[in-house]
């Protein structure tokens, strides 16, 4: 039997095991570029090597250096791999708020509207848990959630003089993001419209980046 492959320790004092990484390792380093990527501190270059890397390191020792740079989001034992939420709501009262672009939706979200309107894209939004609940609340007012094409939506809420158009709800391709859309609205309403990004945005790149590398890990679990 072999013995366990160790590294020198410095000064010729006790060797250091070395330690195998495990799939949950190279996972929580893959979500932690991604978070890195979301906040702008990696171009889209830089996540597809360091991605790469992770998914290819052997050893706990070859994920160090792929977030050395990037310490804020490394990853401790027990915890989650550092990502939060851009923001867990927006509110217009005698005004509006618009929510789009690159960001960050964690498990819910809450966008409120009094007198005025509100937008919540979701299109180039990262979702941390691969789901999210749109909480709705439309107070004389109008609420629209743009969502991916491929999204799966479902569509709940109560509404009183106004309500919540279906039109949006429906299923979603296999592995796209599935969204809620729930709250109240009292005499206004909430549209949720299904929209392609004109041009394929980061977090598109970074999906079809992330499927695959997750096709070439499972050739290697296959092969192993």
């Amino acid at each position: 039997m072999e013995n366990s492959p160790e590294a020198a320790g410095p000064d010729n004092g006790p060797v250091t095991p070395v330690v195998r990484a495990s799939d949950a390792d190279r996972e929580r380093v893959a979500v932690a570029l991604q978070a890195a990527f979301a906040e702008g501190r990696l171009t889209m270059p830089e996540l597809q090597e360091r991605l790469g890397a992770a998914y290819a390191a052997r050893t706990e020792a070859d994920l160090a250096p792929i977030v050395h740079d990037l310490r804020t989001y490394a990853p401790q034992p027990g915890e989650s791999a550092g990502a939060a939420p851009t923001s867990t709501r927006d509110v217009g009262i005698v005004a509006g708020f618009q929510r789009k672009g690159r960001w960050i939706v964690g498990r819910a979200f809450n966008g409120l509207a009094v007198i005025g309107n509100g937008e919540i894209d979701l299109r180039e939004a990262r979702f941390l848990d691969g789901e999210t609940t749109i909480h709705a609340t439309a107070i004389i007012g109008d609420i629209t959630v743009v969502v991916p094409e491929d999204a799966e939506v479902h569509i709940g809420g109560t509404g009183i003089i106004g309500g919540f158009d279906h039109h949006g709800e429906g299923p979603g391709t296999p592995g796209a993001p599935r969204i809620t859309v729930t709250g109240f609205v009292f005499c206004g309403s909430v549209h949720v419209k299904r929209r392609a990004v004109t041009a394929e945005s980061p977090s598109r790149k970074l999906e079809r980046s992330q499927r695959r590398l997750e096709r070439k890990r499972q050739q290697r679990v296959r092969k192993q």
